[in-house]
């Protein structure tokens, strides 16, 4: 997993970013995937750090 770098909002959804092996990477979630993952959007965009990615299985995480 990967610790979000920001958050930014969009009228459907929340694209996090993050870095990997150097280079930018960046995913989409709509509001309806963070509200079923108990994820607090405004959370997400102001803190994103606390919070952890996991592209792979499509999943966000808090780290606290």
């Amino acid at each position: 997993m990967n610790r979000i770098e920001q958050g930014k909002k969009y009228q459907d959804g929340v694209q996090v970013s993050w870095s990997e092996t150097g280079t930018e990477q960046k995913e989409f979630f709509t509001y309806e995937e963070l509200i079923g993952m108990k994820i607090n959007v405004l959370d997400l965009i102001y803190n994103p750090g606390i919070y952890l990615v996991d592209p792979g299985h499509h999943l966000i995480a808090s780290s606290v």
